[in-house]
């Protein structure tokens, strides 16, 4: 059987041109049109020709060089400046330029703006293609790491006694440093620098100290991180917030959050992805850890369907207990609930603007000499209901997630919501993030983002010719 071998001292000719290195149909052609598509005032880019000094890199390549990095899952700066001497797709993508790793990550700490709004050019550009209808919306969370450590994350106390700590380091090191002064007996560059160490250190805490408005433990690395409970246990991270658009499974909007749960967070995330989209949307379906009515009763005033299922919904084999609120029956006319052996239960809130009202049994010997006593309630008052003033609104988002319509739209949800999330941990190697602080962490997903929708353009495009046109012919 004859063998193919390789030949490193044979000589070869590279082609002509860096231009054919790459193919046409090579996905590297789309983020370099995709790029060179975009408007550099519009996304905050400043270019300026005029500028004096020395020469800097092209901020469209370093853009183009970025976007393009991470959709391979390269986002350290040595690995791309690696890639920028090797790899044939980066050569070509540069046009030859080789900038160097601190060049690349100083033109991403300088740029955290620029990066976010790429994400949503990439939005408005699959608007023009009619891949976003910006019509049903979904939205979902995943926790991300913090590039922080949890031993970081301190209480107030254990901060002010580090603060202590260093003070009195400080205050010894003048003093020998004082006496070394005198009697010249030995260097002092080490305890000078050692100096300078310190008090840069008791600046940062003092800083830090400063950023404890209410919260009980704050990370010394990343102060806008917090301790964040996932399926791999408890670690410094941000809620990352995904919303896409239900047509294609496109990403309209992806958000760091510091919130410990999604509770709450629905309502902002679809006024981001509304402001991406620059339009509103009819329909918004999310899982059951973001049921809060509070949440979800400003978007039902809006006039949007919402599909939302409660807590109690999803837990569909918790066995339901024979005296749960649900086995009164509550009449709207007389605004009285009906315990379940017919007894009457009134209002008795008697405070102003509460959200949550309380219904109780006026007699309480009723309650006390009844059978049920014991298993209905324990309670000397009798028994007691309590009805939120939004219940009719629960009650009309719970009966339409049952609906065949809701059912419809809650199967497609489960389809589009989560895969992007699985994308960026596993197949980008993105579980965590490089950058600190929410501005910077918002940066590198909007990065993220921008690679998964030009991903998916391409893929319902047809391919990377078809989509290249489209991009050129919408410019």
């Amino acid at each position: 059987m004859a063998y193919r071998y390789g030949n490193r001292t044979q000589v070869t000719f590279l082609p002509d041109s860096i231009e054919q290195y790459v193919k046409e149909d090579d996905p590297v052609r789309v983020y370099d049109t995709f790029i060179n598509c975009l408007d550099p005032k519009e996304i905050g880019l400043l270019i300026d020709d005029k500028s004096v000094g020395n020469s800097s890199y092209d901020p469209i390549t370093m853009l183009k060089i970025l976007v393009y990095g991470y959709s391979y899952g390269w986002r350290s700066s040595r690995k791309l400046e690696r890639a920028l001497h090797h790899n044939l797709s980066f050569i070509w993508l540069a046009g030859g330029l080789k900038p160097d790793f601190k060049t690349i990550s100083n033109f991403r700490k300088n740029n955290l703006v620029v990066l976010k709004n790429v994400l949503i050019q990439s939005v408005r550009l699959s608007i023009e293609l009619k891949l976003i209808h910006g019509n049903v919306l979904f939205t979902d969370g995943s926790k991300f790491r913090a590039n922080a450590g949890n031993r970081q994350t301190k209480d107030l106390e254990t901060w002010s006694n580090y603060k202590e700590h260093v003070t009195k380091r400080i205050d010894s090191l003048l003093s020998e440093i004082n006496s070394i002064d005198e009697t010249e007996t030995q260097s002092l560059v080490s305890m000078n620098k050692e100096l300078k160490s310190q008090r840069t250190l008791k600046k940062k805490i003092t800083k830090l100290l400063d950023e404890f408005k209410g919260e009980e433990k704050v990370n010394g690395t990343d102060p806008e991180c917090k301790i964040m409970n996932g399926r791999q246990g408890s670690h410094a991270g941000y809620n990352v917030q995904a919303t896409l658009d239900g047509a294609n499974g496109l990403i309209v909007s992806l958000e760091g959050s510091d919130s410990r749960n999604d509770m709450g967070e629905l309502s902002t995330q679809i006024g981001i992805a509304e402001t991406n989209l620059g339009k509103s949307c009819e329909t918004v379906c999310a899982d059951a850890g973001y049921s809060s009515i509070e949440d979800l009763v400003p978007l039902i005033k809006k006039g949007k369907t919402v599909v939302v299922p409660s807590q109690k919904q999803v837990l569909k084999n918790k066995k339901e207990k024979p005296f749960d609120k649900d086995r009164f029956d509550y009449i709207a006319e007389k605004d009285i609930y009906i315990c379940p052996i017919g007894k009457e239960l009134h209002k008795s809130t008697k405070k102003e603007g509460a959200k949550t009202l309380e219904y109780s049994i006026l007699d309480k010997e009723i309650c006390l000499s009844c059978i049920h006593y014991g298993k209905c309630t324990t309670s000397k008052k009798g028994r007691k209901v309590t009805r939120s003033i939004y219940e009719s609104i629960r009650e009309g988002i719970a009966d339409f997630y049952e609906s065949s319509k809701g059912q419809e739209i809650y199967s497609k949800r489960k389809n589009i919501a989560e895969l992007q999330f699985g994308h960026f941990k596993r197949n980008l190697g993105a579980g965590s993030f490089l950058l600190r602080g929410m501005k910077a962490i918002n940066a590198e997903l909007g990065i993220l983002g921008t690679c998964f929708n030009l991903s998916r353009i391409t893929n319902l495009m047809g391919g990377v010719r078809p989509a290249i046109t489209k991009m050129i012919e919408i410019q």
